[in-house]
């Protein structure tokens, strides 16, 4: 029996992609930043495992309560819809710090024993943002785009070892933290600067607007094929809107 470690489960992708693998006959270890039993069944099948992927001692603890796994999904992240300008370089570092950094020291904890047992499978969840030019989110695409190159050169340095590295492109899912920032009613967490103001009100209304959303159910099943996937293919866009983009680009 096969088992999975997923970062970032408390909700969203992660918390669908854990119920996706378990029902499937997976051992599943679901990571999040703060235990939160109420979010998932656990079961001799399923744990629920602290792990922020910032702080270098937690993600050292959680791979050792995890014991043995054959692949790894790195789904944790934050959102940020800005205007660069008046986006506090704090901001930034922050965003970076899980969004790229984080996907990179949980990936560099779980290597080793990938390599030594000659299998295994890293899965970077990414964005539809960087199949296509989208407005306030220089920050956040800016942290997706390191991350797939970063896998895209990975996979490379992996393969005579038998290990595979993937990404994940999900579209715009209206149940997760990132649609939520984007469609509570224009308010963005970061400083707008007033010259800037309608354009972001346009933004807005025009991602409200668009006609096709992803369903976290779509994202959890092209995980899962990403990670079962032996024919070399690296990307995977998921959703309808995401598949959309791949096929523009």
């Amino acid at each position: 029996m096969k088992t999975v470690l997923i970062t970032g489960t408390s909700s969203g992708y992660g918390r669908a992609t854990a119920l996706h693998f378990h029902e499937r006959g997976w051992n599943v270890v679901a990571t999040m930043r703060k235990r939160r039993p109420d979010v998932l069944p656990e079961s001799d099948r399923l744990r629920i495992v602290e792990l922020d992927v910032t702080d270098p001692e937690s993600i050292t603890a959680a791979f050792e309560a995890a014991g043995p796994v054959d692949a790894l999904v790195n789904n944790a992240g934050v959102p940020s819809i800005s205007v660069f300008e008046g986006t506090p370089m704090s901001r930034v570092r922050e965003v970076f710090d899980t969004n790229t950094f984080g996907v990179m020291a949980t990936t560099q904890a779980v290597l080793p024993q990938f390599r030594e047992r000659g299998s295994g499978v890293v899965v970077n969840v990414t964005s539809s943002v960087v199949l296509g030019h989208m407005p306030l989110s220089a920050i956040y695409k800016a942290s997706k785009m390191a991350v797939e190159g970063f896998t895209s050169s990975l996979a490379l340095e992996l393969a005579p070892f038998g290990v595979r590295a993937k990404t994940v492109e999900p579209g715009a899912c209206l149940t997760t933290n990132f649609a939520a920032k984007a469609t509570g009613g224009g308010a963005l967490t970061e400083l707008v600067p007033p010259p800037y103001a309608p354009f972001v009100e346009r933004t807005m209304a025009g991602f409200t607007g668009q006609d096709v959303f992803t369903e976290e159910t779509d994202v959890a099943e092209t995980i899962w094929r990403a990670v079962h996937d032996t024919t070399g293919q690296l990307r995977f866009p998921a959703g309808p809107d995401a598949l959309r983009l791949a096929e523009v680009k």
